[in-house]
C-alpha cells in the first residue's frame, strides 16, 4: 500500500466465536480438553494482537447456554480451565491495563467461579486499555428474553409506556448496554453461522468466516479478518443503488 492510499478503518469492536477446539484435538488423537487448553493460548495471542492493533473492544464467546448439554466430564474440564484462567491470567490482564467483564447467566455457574469473576471485574474495572468481554453460559435469545421481561415489568408497574420502547430502550436492557455493537464478527473453523451469539447486537456486523481452527488462530488471522472488513462498504441497510 502506498503512502498516499487512505488508511483502512479499524473495527471498534470485534466479536469472535472461538470454534474448532474439539476438531483440533481429534485430528491429533488428543482428548478434547487438550484442544481447549490450546484454545486458551489462542486467546492470549488474540488479546495481545488486538491491543497492539488498537482495537478498543473484544468479545469472545467462551461457553454458550447450549454447551451445558455437552458430556458432564467435558463441562467439568471446561469449568476447571475457566477457574485456572480466572486465577492465573487476570493479573496479567490487569498489568496490561485491560478491563474484563463477563456476560451471561451466572446462576448456572459454580459459586466459586462467580466469585472469581466478580473479583476479576472489580480489579480491572478502572483500566483504560482493551475492553475484553467474555460470554459465559450465554445465549442471545436468553439475553433478549431477559430484556423483554425487564421492560414488561416496568410497563406493568407504570414506569414505562409500551409505546416508548424503541431500539435504544431494548439495547439499554441488554448485557452489553455500555458496549458498542460489534463492527466485525469472526467465526473460526469454517462453520458459517452465528450460533445464538449477540443476536441483537450483530444486526449490522460484518461477518468473516475462516477455516482456521481456534487453537491455531493468531495475529495473522486477526489481521486478515480486519483487512477483509476494511475492504467492505458498510451500508446499514441503505439502498445499493445501481450496480
Amino acid at each position: 500500500m502506498s503512502q498516499d492510499s487512505p488508511a483502512r478503518p479499524l473495527p471498534r469492536h470485534i466479536a469472535i466465536i472461538m470454534d474448532g477446539n474439539g476438531r483440533w484435538a481429534k485430528a491429533r488423537g488428543l482428548p478434547r480438553i487438550a484442544g481447549h487448553r490450546r484454545g486458551a493460548e489462542a486467546v492470549r495471542r488474540t488479546l495481545t494482537a488486538a491491543a497492539e492493533l488498537g482495537i478498543p473492544y473484544l468479545t469472545l464467546f467462551g461457553f454458550s447456554s447450549e454447551n451445558w448439554k455437552r458430556p458432564l466430564a467435558e463441562v467439568d474440564d471446561l469449568m476447571g480451565l475457566l477457574r485456572h484462567y480466572l486465577r492465573g491470567e487476570i493479573a496479567e490482564l490487569h498489568r496490561n491495563n485491560m478491563r474484563l467483564r463477563v456476560i451471561g447467566d451466572r446462576g448456572r455457574l459454580a459459586s466459586d467461579i462467580v466469585t472469581l469473576i466478580a473479583n476479576a471485574e472489580t480489579l480491572t474495572a478502572d483500566n483504560s486499555g482493551l475492553n475484553l468481554t467474555i460470554a459465559l453460559s450465554y445465549g442471545g435469545r436468553d439475553e433478549i428474553i431477559a430484556a423483554v421481561r425487564a421492560l414488561a415489568a416496568k410497563a406493568a408497574e407504570g414506569a414505562l409506556a409500551p409505546e416508548a420502547i424503541d431500539e435504544a430502550t431494548i439495547s439499554r436492557h441488554l448485557f452489553t448496554a455500555d458496549i458498542p455493537d460489534p463492527d466485525l464478527l469472526i467465526r473460526t473453523s469454517g462453520e458459517q453461522r452465528i450460533s445464538n451469539f449477540l443476536l441483537w447486537q450483530c444486526a449490522y456486523s460484518e461477518l468473516v468466516f475462516t477455516k482456521t481452527l481456534w487453537p491455531d488462530f493468531g495475529a495473522a488471522d486477526l489481521e486478515a479478518a480486519i483487512a477483509d472488513y476494511g475492504g467492505r462498504e458498510r451500508r446499514y441497510g441503505a439502498s445499493l443503488g445501481s450496480r
